[in-house]
């Protein structure tokens, strides 16, 4: 992917140019959004945009650039890298000042930077094809304001690192009382006797774009409960099924949590049931 946008501008990746003194390479000062594209299509690109003004009204950095201008944006992306399969990335800074200093400044202008990259075709509902995940654990260690969709990640980054390490796929957290919070990059589902559940939308995760459509599409069809209310570790490792979803991955199925298999260590049914609905209705959002 060769093409960027950036303030305004379309211009080759290798030219993209941005200052030292940006307070998003300062301080991570900023909020960002990835949008996955297939052949065009947008996922949740509504949605997405909400939750972006959401995190710049959050953080004061004074942006406001309306749905159009955005959908202009993706399609210029879309059209100058080629097409097919992509990721959609946009970032906004609080911009550059002359000088690093913790207040906020003000008067200066926000950068707006945004690419796209390329992702596999989009999941699909088959147990033949799907990569599940084996997952560590651990105890939720970052800022208390993960609602926040920050570009300041290195909480995030140090919970997947010690997954990684580990050869897991993912972090999946829980806060001092042992209760769930979300992965390292994703949001988290269990299935037990075929009720799905999620913890409650709080300070401590991020409210995922999957996630609420997820909901939305599983609690419109009607065929599979669903749930959201505080999960503990013990029903995590007590749980039938697993699940992770995020916007780059759909949902996932987690087949092992610290060594230890769930349910019967294989996909299951509820998650086939579940993907399928979704892969269905995911582009109407």
């Amino acid at each position: 992917m060769s093409t960027v946008y950036l303030n305004g501008n379309y211009l080759p990746m290798s030219e993209a140019r941005i200052s030292p003194m940006d307070r998003g390479f300062l301080f991570g000062d900023g909020i960002y959004e990835v949008v996955p594209s297939y052949d065009g299509a947008l996922v949740g690109f509504a949605a997405h945009l909400s939750r972006m003004q959401n995190g710049l009204d959050a953080i004061e950095i004074p942006l406001r650039i309306d749905a159009a201008q955005w959908r202009e944006i993706a399609a210029q992306l879309i059209e100058r890298n080629g097409g097919g399969n992509l990721g959609l990335y946009f970032h906004v800074s609080r911009g550059a000042d002359t000088k690093r200093h913790h207040a906020y400044p003000a008067g200066v202008a926000p950068t707006v930077f945004a690419f796209a990259y390329e992702i596999p075709p989009a999941p699909v509902p088959d147990k033949a094809v799907v990569t599940p995940y084996k997952v560590a654990t651990a105890e939720d260690l970052r800022w208390q304001r993960c609602n926040i969709k920050s570009t300041s990640l290195l909480g995030n980054v140090m919970h997947y690192q010690h997954g990684h390490v580990g050869g897991q796929d993912e972090t999946i957290l829980y806060n001092s009382q042992g209760e769930l919070t979300e992965a390292a990059a994703c949001n988290v589902f269990v299935v037990k006797n075929g009720v799905v559940a999620t913890p409650l939308l709080d300070a401590q995760k991020l409210p995922g774009i999957t996630r609420y459509m997820l909901l939305a599409i599983l609690r419109s069809d009607g065929s599979i409960p669903v749930e959201e209310r505080v999960i503990t570790l013990d029903e995590l490792r007590a749980a039938d099924e697993v699940w992770l979803t995020s916007s780059s991955k759909d949902i996932v199925p987690v087949i092992a949590i610290d060594g230890q298999p769930v349910g019967d260590g294989a996909v299951g049914d509820v998650w086939l049931a579940a993907q399928t609905l979704y892969s269905a209705h995911k582009f109407e959002f």
